[in-house]
């Protein structure tokens, strides 16, 4: 049986997910009822196991029932992100060859975008408003208003995008689960180490469109429990979100706990947060500092993984295992961890080396090449992290090969930034990477070299930075640029990052 077939026969009226401070919940019993309703209509719309859909939503309980209905009839379903450009999210949609995309009303532009390249034949279902482009999901959702039995065949998933280093976005696809067992059974990691259950009342704070947000609501579901969804993450909202709706688990990025730490103390010890027992944290790089003022202020119940959009393998680690391991992101929960060297020689405890795992395969959609480099003969892959193991099996990441930026959970490469900056008429060479943020944890930092090298001043500084935003998501936009002479490169063209980039390193 259906893990939500089961959970809406055995608790029909217990609240599934709700959109937290407002009156926006579903039951198990609608949840099934409308995910069954979706089944049909993407039956109705032709598509079979193996065909996708995109999903450009806002945090709306419909995310649930479109992904479950998804599921059901084994189709991919792409997540899109809401701050990407119109250009940059008809493109996602266009490369995943998504035969729907359900998108609110909102992102009009991002329909029109869309209708005016889409050679797949993508067509636009547009929910809430009054309608808009394409099809009206409300009405042709109504046309499936008896539920139907659904023969078992393989179960869809998630295909996310996360941006290459070539500057477009790549997309991660794993194969279908074969069947239902399969498909419960890749959670089993998140109920073991983190103790996931029909009691989890989970809250997301985060956008829905992001990788484990998504994941660990669907999680909370696939286990009877009810999840709680913020419509934006806020701390002081977030803290009286736990003590509300009485919150057993949570999940957070760095840039969160910044902020939660800094409320004023007589706001931190206003609300009760004895229900709390879970605080998963994961995404971006956790400055040991911050974790500790959380450990200090929480107690035992931080609880860190690490684990790429890719999803070949997974570390967890607890509260206790940290503060003897610290720094550490954990043992391996999913796969097996293994160390090379640039020779693709195993190297042993405490040598530094790219990170592989023996864990689940994935491709990069349309890249076979990207493909093959995350590869060795071993059928080992990496997403281009570098690190070292201990004597104990615990992973410590120290560098990230693909010079990714990860600026508050969000997944930043700079080649896009870079050839964005390089159109500006005054730019002669220009070169982007992370810096330490308190905050955010990295933060994107352009160095530029000017045509007319005088004429570097702040004001052209801001000029460059409005110029990033008019092309890009506001996201992926520097948040400081300086000048330089010249950029070292070598002969050949290769520019030294990581020369440029120690010196910015090194006062931090």
């Amino acid at each position: 049986m259906p893990i939500l077939r089961h959970w809406a026969e055995q608790r029909p009226d217990k609240t599934a997910a709700m959109i937290a401070f407002t009156d926006d919940a579903i039951s198990y019993r609608e949840l099934d009822r409308r995910a069954n309703a979706v089944t049909q209509l993407l039956m109705w719309m032709g598509l079979s196991a193996g065909d996708g859909i995109a999903v450009l939503l806002d945090n709306d309980l419909r995310y649930f029932e479109l992904l479950w209905g998804a599921r059901r009839h084994g189709i991919y379903y792409t997540p899109v992100s809401t701050h990407l450009t119109p250009g940059e999210a008809a493109y996602i949609v266009r490369d995943s060859g998504a035969k729907l995309l359900f998108v609110g009303a909102r992102f009009a532009e991002t329909a029109e975008a869309l209708g005016a390249d889409n050679p797949h034949g993508c067509t636009i279902v547009t929910i809430g408003g009054d309608g808009g482009r394409g099809l009206d999901y409300a009405a042709e959702l109504a046309r499936f208003d008896r539920m139907i039995e659904i023969a078992d065949g393989p179960v869809g998933k998630d295909f996310f995008y996360s941006s290459g280093t070539t500057g477009k976005p790549k997309g991660i696809k794993q194969p279908l689960f074969s069947n239902l067992r399969q498909a419960q059974a890749s959670g089993d990691w998140v109920r073991e180490n983190f103790g996931f259950d029909d009691a989890t009342i989970y809250l997301s704070p985060a956008p829905l469109y992001h990788g484990a947000p998504l994941r660990f609501t669907m999680r909370t579901l696939e286990s009877g429990g009810t999840a709680v969804v913020m419509t934006k993450f806020a701390a002081e909202p977030a803290l009286a979100a736990i003590e509300r709706y009485r919150i057993t688990h949570s999940q957070w990025v760095p840039t969160m706990f910044f902020r939660l730490l800094a409320l004023p103390g007589e706001t931190k010890a206003r609300y009760d947060l004895s229900s709390h027992r879970c605080a998963i944290h994961a995404a971006a790089p956790c400055p040991p500092e911050l974790k500790e003022q959380m450990i200090a202020w929480w107690g035992p119940i931080v609880w860190e993984y690490y684990a790429g959009s890719e999803r070949n393998g997974a570390t967890c680690i607890s509260t206790a295992d940290w503060l003897t391991h610290r720094g550490s992101v954990g043992r391996a929960c999913v796969g097996t961890i293994h160390i090379l060297d640039e020779a693709q020689n195993e190297l042993g405890a405490g040598q530094i080396g790219d990170v592989y795992f023996d864990g689940p395969q994935f491709v990069y959609h349309n890249d076979p090449e990207k493909t093959a480099r995350s590869r060795n003969a071993l059928g080992w892959s990496t997403i281009g992290d570098v690190g070292f193991v201990d004597e104990d099996g615990f992973l410590y990441l120290t560098d990230r090969r693909s010079h990714m930026i990860i600026s508050g959970g969000v997944n930043i490469y700079p080649a896009e930034i870079e050839h964005c900056l390089a159109l500006h008429p005054l730019v002669a060479d220009v070169a982007v990477f992370g810096v330490p943020s308190p905050e955010y944890g990295e933060e994107v930092k352009a160095v530029v070299q000017l045509k007319d090298p005088p004429a570097a001043t702040p004001a052209l500084a801001e000029d460059l930075m409005r110029f990033c935003r008019e092309q890009l998501s506001h996201v992926k936009c520097p948040r400081s640029i300086d000048f330089e002479a010249e950029l070292p490169r070598q002969e050949n063209g290769k520019l030294f990052k990581h020369v440029l980039k120690q010196r910015y390193l090194q006062p931090a």
